[in-house]
């Protein structure tokens, strides 16, 4: 596995100069733009690295499958009468459906009026407790308790983050959630700024690969229900308004986000995380994109086969 890994790095580099680093968070624009990692962790639990695997990067969107698993696994399928579960052709950041189609409702879980609409659920059970305990679990998954807030990406999302406050307070103009938004979106900007490696991508796909179940322990974190639920929203959704591209040519139930991280869950087999910090025009990692397809066509990784 780490010849593979090691020899479709090397072909997938180049495709960092197809990607820009994002802008509107202007700390983001601090990562370099060439680096590219991966790590699988096999259904045993056994991980393997390739590429800038000691690179740190902030966790953005990815944030969006812990947020939802929580959600389902502590409220139930009721989640849904909030957020939808279709996927969308506009920008991960549009709001123009929650004013011409949806009423307040946001499409899907792993856009960002989904997961602030998922937040403002947990934060009317939660209250001033839901980072607390969104980011336990996440460490709890990752198995990984250093994992921390860049507080340099948390400030400068705070400062620029606009268009996240203009999808949080339609929705609460709408009256689609009665928590604080001042809550909801400080958990939402705590979340999108913590600090992972591609390790810890994996692990937490590592656990949804065995719906559920920490490999080390036993231990299982949320139903195969939560699980199948997830991984069908993250086929459809999880790479935005790219979905569907992604599920033809890849074929793995995936997230991306901003940061450059990818999370992949290849069902009963392997938890893989990437980083590609430059993003194509989607908001996706260039070369994260191009290493998954490579990877997915050698291994014969796609659920569709």
């Amino acid at each position: 596995m780490k010849t593979t890994l090691d020899r479709l790095v090397q072909i997938s580099r180049p495709y960092t100069r197809n990607g820009t680093l994002a802008n509107y968070i202007p700390e983001l624009t601090k990562a370099n733009a060439n680096a590219l990692a991966i790590c699988i962790c096999d259904h045993t639990g056994n991980c393997t690295q390739s590429g800038d695997f000691n690179t740190p990067f902030t966790i953005q969107s990815v944030s969006k499958v812990v947020t939802l698993l929580y959600a389902l696994e502590s409220y139930g399928e009721d989640v849904f009468s909030r957020i939808g579960v279709e996927q969308t052709a506009d920008a991960f950041n549009s709001i123009i459906k929650l004013e011409t189609r949806n009423q307040g409702k946001p499409l899907n879980p792993l856009i960002n009026a989904g997961a602030i609409a998922t937040i403002a659920y947990i934060a009317e059970h939660e209250g001033k407790g839901t980072f607390r305990k969104l980011s336990a679990f996440l460490r709890k998954m990752a198995q990984n308790d250093a994992i921390h807030v860049n507080q340099d990406v948390y400030a400068s999302e705070k400062r620029t983050g606009d268009i996240n406050r203009a999808l949080a307070y339609f929705q609460k103009g709408a009256n689609s959630f009665s928590a604080s938004v001042n809550i909801v979106l400080d958990t939402y900007f705590q979340m999108c700024s913590l600090e992972v490696h591609v390790k810890d991508l994996a692990r937490i796909a590592q656990v949804l690969t065995n719906n559920g179940i920490i490999i080390e322990t036993g231990e299982r974190l949320f139903s195969e229900k939560t699980a199948r639920m997830t991984k069908s929203i993250m086929t459809t959704c999880g790479m935005y308004d790219s979905s569907g591209h992604f599920a033809v040519t890849v074929g793995i139930p995936s997230k991306s986000g901003v940061g450059g991280g990818i999370l992949s869950v290849v069902p009963g087999r392997y938890g893989i995380g990437t980083l590609g910090p430059a993003l194509d025009e989607k908001g996706n990692s260039a070369a994260g994109v191009e290493l998954l397809s490579l990877l997915s066509q050698e291994l014969n990784l796609s659920i569709f086969q």
